[in-house]
């Protein structure tokens, strides 16, 4: 795990390598580009859990980091009982991800600080990425200028995954773990557990951690006697 400011770690899975875009191509490759230093100057992803959102904003931060870049990732839902005063000295950030911004909208001494963060973030050049279960106008901010300035960066609707996409996704983090993960087995773990992509990706570490231990590939009666087992 990588150390960043407040004590908040990137988890390490969260890279571009192994993210599976489904239907949210423009998505990636914008957020991608602004990791970069490129437009736009801020972004804002919306939709329902496990459709990659944290996955993106952390893969974001951690690029950038690479490149030597003061970075920052934020995951409001977990900071929403400090003062905002957690947020000095962030807008001289090149890249701050804020995730979950819906946890602190609605927060009068919040929304202020975010709208001072958001005006340093522009005049410094740096680039702003936002997280949110709902689109800007729906997000439940109050304060006009920090909802309008939010909303005039790129927004994007984060699509769930298709089942097909789902299988590809599942294969593809199997591959970065460094194992293979059979199309048979993919779907048999599909039907059992759903499309939920952290449901899925959690149960899918699980698994290689207990294939380790048996010395077993993962196949349908090894997956079959792991879940049964409650391993």
């Amino acid at each position: 795990m990588r150390q960043l400011a407040l004590d908040i770690r990137l988890a390490d899975h969260a890279v571009f390598g192994n993210f599976h875009p489904g239907g949210n191509e423009l998505a990636v490759a914008t957020v991608r580009a602004m990791a970069g230093g490129e437009p736009p100057a801020a972004a804002w992803l919306w939709g329902q859990a496990d459709t990659g959102k944290s996955h993106l904003l952390q893969a974001a931060v951690a690029l950038a980091h690479e490149r030597g870049w003061p970075t920052g990732y934020l995951p409001l839902a977990n900071l929403a009982q400090l003062p905002p005063t957690v947020l000095g000295g962030m807008g001289a950030l090149r890249l701050l991800a804020l995730d979950d911004i819906g946890a602190v909208a609605g927060k009068d001494a919040w929304e202020r600080a975010l709208l001072q963060l958001f005006e340093q973030l522009m005049a410094g050049g740096g680039r702003l990425l936002v997280a949110a279960a709902a689109p800007p106008a729906a997000s439940g901010i109050v304060l006009a200028d920090l909802r309008s300035r939010l909303a005039a960066g790129a927004v994007f609707r984060m699509e769930p995954l298709a089942e097909a996409d789902c299988r590809q996704a599942l294969q593809r983090r199997a591959e970065w773990r460094g194992f293979s993960l059979p199309d048979e087995t993919a779907d048999f773990l599909l039907t059992r557990v759903g499309r939920g992509t952290g449901s899925l990706f959690g149960l899918l570490d699980r698994l290689d951690q207990a294939a380790l231990v048996a010395q077993r590939r993962l196949t349908i009666p090894f997956v079959r006697s792991v879940l049964q087992s409650g391993g």
